[in-house]
C-alpha cells in the first residue's frame, strides 16, 4: 500500500541489501543469476529527519537513517517505521540552503491528479515534496551524488525513447530540468560536469544563434564562410581588371608621347 499515492511505500523493515565490497565479492564469483544479487548500499546517513508535504498522516519522521541503495530510496527510524521510494517517481532533487536547515529538496510524481482519465497524456499528474535534513550539513554533496547514481540506474520506464539519431526538443515541453543555479539550490560539480554533458549533446533546432543556415536553389543564400569567399574573389577579380585597364593606360600614354616627338621632329 503506498502513502499519498504511488510513490511512497510504507515499510517495517530494512530491504534486503550489500555492501559496495559484498557486491564486487559476489560479482566475482560468477553467480547463476544477476538477477538474484541483492541491491547495493550507496549511502548511508544517520540522524537524518524528513518533511513531507503535503503531508503523511500518522507519519512521524522526527529522526531516522536515509538509505540510498541502487533499487529505492529508504528511510528508517528506530522505532521501525520507514518508506521506500523508487527513483523514477524522484522527478527532481537538488540541495537547498534556504533557511537554517540545508537539505535535499525532492519533488515526487504522486500520479494523476483525482477525477481524471489516466490515458490523457496530457493529464495534470500531482506532486509530493520531500525534504531530507540530515544533522551533518556537510553530507548534503555525498547523498546528493548516490541520489544522482542510483536514478541514472532506474530510468523512467513509461519515458518512450525514440530511435532516431537526430533528437529534437521541443522548447515548450522538454524532459529535461534546467537548473538556472539559484541561490538555494545547487548541483555540485559532478552535477554540474553531467549537465554540460547533456546540453553539450542535445540538438535544439529552436536554437539559431550560432546556426549557418542556408536553402538550395533560388535565391539561395551562402553560409558566412562562402560569402567571404565570394566577396574576396570578386574583389580580387577587380583589383586584376583595374590593373589591366592601369597597364593599358599607360601604353597609350607613352605611345602618344613618342608620336609627339616624331611629330615635332618632322615639323
Amino acid at each position: 500500500m503506498s502513502l499519498c499515492g504511488n510513490p511512497i511505500t510504507p515499510i517495517s523493515s530494512l530491504p534486503t541489501f550489500v555492501s559496495p565490497e559484498e557486491h564486487a565479492n559476489l560479482i566475482s564469483s560468477t553467480p547463476s543469476s544477476f538477477a538474484d544479487i541483492p541491491p547495493t548500499l550507496k549511502h548511508t546517513q544517520p540522524n537524518v529527519r524528513v518533511t513531507l508535504d503535503p503531508p503523511v498522516p500518522g507519519f512521524d519522521a522526527t529522526d531516522g537513517t536515509l538509505y540510498v541503495l541502487t533499487s529505492v530510496l529508504v528511510y528508517f527510524t528506530a522505532s521501525g517505521q520507514g518508506f521506500q521510494i523508487p527513483y523514477p517517481s524522484i522527478t527532481l532533487h537538488a540541495i537547498s540552503r534556504s533557511g537554517t536547515s540545508p537539505s535535499i529538496y525532492c519533488q515526487l510524481d504522486a500520479g494523476p491528479a483525482p477525477d481524471v482519465d489516466v490515458e490523457d497524456e496530457d493529464a495534470d499528474t500531482l506532486l509530493q515534496e520531500l525534504s531530507i535534513i540530515p544533522q551533518d550539513p556537510t553530507s548534503l554533496e555525498q547523498i546528493f551524488e548516490a541520489l544522482s547514481t542510483c536514478a541514472a540506474l532506474n530510468p523512467d520506464p513509461n519515458v518512450d525513447l525514440d530511435d532516431d539519431d537526430d533528437a529534437t526538443i521541443d522548447p515548450l515541453s522538454t524532459p529535461f530540468e534546467t537548473f538556472n543555479g539559484s541561490a538555494d539550490e545547487e548541483l555540485s560539480e559532478v552535477g554540474r560536469a553531467a549537465l554540460a554533458h547533456i546540453e553539450s549533446i542535445i540538438y535544439d533546432p529552436f536554437d539559431h544563434d550560432d546556426e549557418d543556415v542556408y536553402e538550395e536553389g533560388e535565391g539561395e543564400e551562402l553560409p558566412p564562410d562562402s560569402e567571404d569567399d565570394e566577396k574576396k574573389d570578386a574583389l580580387e577579380d577587380a583589383d586584376e581588371e583595374n590593373g589591366l585597364k592601369a597597364e593599358r593606360g599607360e601604353e597609350e600614354e607613352t605611345t602618344a608621347a613618342t608620336e609627339n616627338k616624331t611629330t615635332a621632329k618632322a615639323a
